[in-house]
C-alpha cells in the first residue's frame, strides 16, 4: 500500500511506494525544465505545420505533408549545383576548346579538368572499370601502362569519343579476335599448340613440343595483328602477349577460350552522350591515373 512518508536524511518527502523496504523520493524536476519540455512541445507542432513532415498514402502512392512554407531539400541540392557549374562554365568552355597538352599545362585549368573528370569518372566509367579506375576481366585496368589502343593524351580522347566496336559510330576503334575454333579455322589441337606457345611468350610453364608445334600456328594465324614477336599493335587493338597483364585472363583455359570462341569487348562512344568539355576531362582524368603516355 501506499503510504506517505519523509526522508529521515534528505528531508524530501517519498512517492509513498516501498519495494524491499526501498522507498523511492518525490523529487519535481525542476520548473526551468518542465518549461523547456512544453515549449519543445510546442516547436514540433509549428514544426510539422511549416516544414515537408509526414508521409501518407494516396491512391498513387505514398507522398508527404509539403508544409506552408513549401522547402524542399532538393531544391538547395540543384541550385548549389547550379552554382558550382555556372563558376566552372568558363573554365569548362576553355577546356572544350583548347589542345589537350595546353591544359596539362595549366595548372588552374588543369584542376578543374581533374575535378571534372573524377565526377564524370564516377558517373559513366566506373560501374565498368570499378571506382579506382582499376577494372576487372574483361574490362581494362586504366592505372597501368598497357594500352590495347594506345595511351597519349590524343589516344584517350578517341577511344572515348568513338569507343570501341560501337556500331552506332562510323569511327569507332574497329577490330575483333577471330573465333578460331567456333568458326572453323582451327581444329582442337592446334588450339591448343598455339595457347602453349602463348605460354612460352609470356613466360609461363608450357608444354614445349606442343609449343614448338604451335609456332606455325602463331605465324600462319596470329602474327598479322600480335606482330613476329607477340608484342601486339595498337593500331589494331592487339594485346601484347609478352607480358604479364592480361585482360580475359592468361592461364592455359583462358587462352584456349580466347582462341576458341574469340573476344570483342564493346565500349560506347561517349561523344553522342557527353559534350566536349567533359570528355575532355575525362581524357585527362584517366591519363593522370599513372599509366597515361606521352
Amino acid at each position: 500500500m501506499s503510504e506517505k512518508h519523509k526522508d529521515d536524511v534528505t528531508g524530501v518527502e517519498t512517492t509513498g511506494h516501498s519495494w524491499d523496504g526501498i522507498r523511492e523520493l518525490n523529487n519535481p524536476l525542476p520548473k526551468w525544465w518542465v518549461y523547456t519540455f512544453y515549449v519543445c512541445i510546442l516547436w514540433s507542432f509549428a514544426y510539422w505545420v511549416v516544414m515537408p513532415t509526414w508521409p501518407y498514402l494516396t491512391g498513387d502512392g505514398w507522398t508527404y505533408t509539403k508544409g506552408v512554407i513549401g522547402y524542399e531539400q532538393r531544391n538547395v541540392v540543384t541550385n548549389e549545383l547550379a552554382a558550382v557549374a555556372e563558376g566552372r562554365s568558363g573554365a569548362i568552355e576553355q577546356i572544350a576548346t583548347m589542345p589537350l597538352e595546353e591544359i596539362a599545362n595549366d595548372p588552374a585549368l588543369m584542376e578543374v579538368a581533374l575535378g571534372a573528370g573524377k565526377a564524370a569518372f564516377g558517373d559513366n566509367c566506373a560501374p565498368c572499370h570499378g571506382s579506382g579506375a582499376q577494372g576487372s576481366k574483361g574490362f581494362p585496368n586504366l592505372n597501368d601502362d598497357d594500352w590495347i589502343w594506345g595511351g597519349t593524351l590524343d589516344d584517350i580522347h578517341t577511344t572515348l569519343q568513338h569507343g570501341i566496336r560501337w556500331d552506332a559510330d562510323d569511327e569507332t576503334r574497329l577490330n575483333a579476335m577471330m573465333a578460331y575454333g567456333r568458326d572453323g579455322i582451327l581444329n582442337r589441337s592446334e588450339i591448343s599448340d598455339v595457347a602453349e606457345y602463348v605460354l612460352l611468350l609470356s613466360g609461363q610453364p608450357h608444354d614445349g613440343e606442343a609449343a614448338v608445334r604451335g609456332t606455325a600456328v602463331f605465324e600462319s594465324q596470329c602474327v598479322a595483328c600480335h606482330g613476329d614477336a607477340g608484342t601486339g599493335n595498337r593500331e589494331l587493338g592487339a594485346p601484347n602477349l609478352t607480358d604479364a597483364i592480361w585482360l580475359y585472363g592468361g592461364d592455359r583455359a583462358s587462352i584456349v577460350e580466347t582462341v576458341s570462341n574469340g573476344r570483342s569487348g564493346v565500349m560506347p562512344a561517349w561523344g553522342t552522350r557527353l559534350n566536349e568539355g567533359t570528355i575532355r576531362s575525362l581524357t585527362l582524368f584517366v591519363h593522370s591515373l599513372g599509366g597515361g603516355e606521352k
